[in-house]
């Protein structure tokens, strides 16, 4: 039984109560460590330790922020069996998943913005004997919130621009996933990063993270998370005329048209929509398919679906790991239910599952496709965030855009053509923050991401990043 700590003034510390939670291993059921329960007297220590900090760290150059982001990086690299192994026992998914995507991208992450703010610039306007020019100061102290379902990839991607930027960090991981930010935190020690520069509190959402989010001392927050959440932030940061980025939710469709190259779109729809479990907010999860491929399309994804082997996260033949905990596999659980009594009729995903003795009283789920559901349906409208898909028809490139469009979403979508002039066409009509075009999950660091509707506020990603993480200032010069 490990015991996590807070991060705090460059230490690792115990919370100010001593009262823990427990950190359960979904693959196993089993507890493996204790996590800190955070209350205020914790925060204030940290926001203390940030405020103190924040004069010097924003009057360094960006370049040797950089160097400290660079050594943080390189360091993850050295560890990455061991980071890997630790995301995996705290997920559920497939240690290889983590060994190739989770750990190198966090490691990305703090290289890239690295390299980003040495970049960084701002504008210059000149007329007649008048010059403005714009200054981009760091906010001062600023909270990151992430979520569960990629631990440290998306903890990375707040803090990274954050701390490039000038600005000193309270950051929250999620109480369901916490042992790599933990991990970060030795990394950090390690790398030598200035004491109070990052503070890392780990706790309950209700708790700490409310904490967070009422303090006014916290210039601005970063949030990934579910929308109800993220519409609690906004209306308490409103009133104080805060910073806020939100990404939020996700019903992502994928339209696939019949001149679509069929052997490709199939293989990759099917990672699309049950990578990392389907518990990522940019998986597919509402196909849609013209009417003259349906059913060829059809046969074809649900033989490749039936084909991912469930198990053991360790096992690399195995292509999904465990749900994240025994609450989110009810509720994913309560959704395929839900579909049956909608009418939908379910194309595989019932299939018995042999574990062995060690994971047997894991929570784990066959993927799950579904089709003759409506459009309007709850499965097909709510976000269940779990390897649940349901196929539908549309006739007319019209239909298929209306359908797509027929959600409270907007975060993500696909479109599946060799159609170029329909490509282009399509994706500047639906309503996404983000469309990928004959591919899933092909990301530049450098392109803004976020969503429409319900999927959140404003962007993070390249310069989006570090202008959110920063305070424009004009200044007008007349000679």
């Amino acid at each position: 039984m490990e015991t996590i700590a807070n991060y705090i003034n460059g230490e690792l510390r115990n919370p100010i109560t001593g009262n823990y939670l427990d950190d359960v291993n979904p693959a196993t059921a089993q507890i493996f460590a204790r996590i800190p329960l955070s209350k205020e007297e914790d925060l204030k220590t940290a926001v203390d330790s940030a405020e103190k900090a924040f004069p010097q760290w924003s009057s360094i150059t960006a370049k040797q922020r950089a160097n400290y982001l660079i050594k943080i990086a390189e360091l993850i690299n050295d560890n990455l069996d061991e980071l890997a192994v630790a995301e995996s026992k705290d997920t559920g998914k497939p240690i290889q998943l983590a060994k190739t995507v989770d750990i190198p991208r966090a490691s990305a992450n703090l290289e890239f913005f690295a390299h980003a703010i040495t970049q960084f610039s701002s504008e210059s306007h000149a007329s007649q004997n008048v010059i403005n020019y714009t200054l981009r100061k760091p906010i001062g102290v600023v909270a990151c919130i992430s979520p569960w379902n990629l631990p440290l990839y998306l903890f990375t991607w707040k803090i990274a621009p954050a701390l490039a930027a000038g600005n000193c960090v309270i950051a929250k991981p999620s109480e369901i996933t916490p042992y790599t930010a933990y991990l970060f935190s030795k990394i950090c020690i390690e790398a030598g990063l200035p004491k109070g520069v990052l503070n890392i509190l780990h706790g309950a959402g209700s708790e700490i993270g409310d904490a967070i989010v009422q303090s006014k001392k916290i210039k601005a927050i970063s949030f990934t998370g579910g929308t109800a959440t993220g519409r609690k932030i906004a209306a308490t940061s409103a009133p104080m005329f805060r910073k806020i980025s939100l990404e939020l939710g996700g019903k992502n469709p994928a339209l696939v048209f019949a001149d679509c190259d069929l052997e490709k779109t199939v293989k990759e729809l099917v990672r699309a929509s049950f990578s990392n479990q389907g518990e990522i907010c940019l998986c597919a999860s509402r196909i849609y398919i013209e009417d003259s491929l349906y059913e060829a399309f059809k046969t074809k994804f649900v033989k490749e679906v039936k084909l991912l082997e469930v198990g053991d996260p360790s096992d690399h033949s195995n292509n999904m790991g465990s749900l994240v905990s025994k609450q989110h596999l009810a509720k994913v659980k309560s959704y395929v239910e839900l579909a049956k009594a909608e009418g939908g009729v379910l194309l595989c995903g019932d299939e018995p599952l042999e574990l062995g003795e060690e994971i047997k009283n894991g929570y784990f789920l066959r993927p799950h496709v579904f089709e003759n559901l409506t459009n309007q349906c709850r499965t097909n409208q709510e976000e269940i965030f779990g390897p649940v898909v349901s196929l539908n028809r549309f006739r007319s490139e019209e239909e298929g855009l209306s359908l797509a469009n027929e959600s409270e979403y907007g975060l993500a979508s696909s479109l599946w053509t060799n159609d170029l002039s329909k490509a282009h066409r399509i994706a500047n009509q639906i309503e996404t923050g983000i469309v990928w075009i004959n591919c899933w999950m092909n990301r530049d660091l450098r392109t803004p991401f976020g969503g429409m509707k319900n999927s959140g506020l404003g962007r993070e990603g390249g310069l989006e990043a570090l202008r959110f993480f920063t305070e424009p200032k004009n200044i007008c010069l007349q000679y």
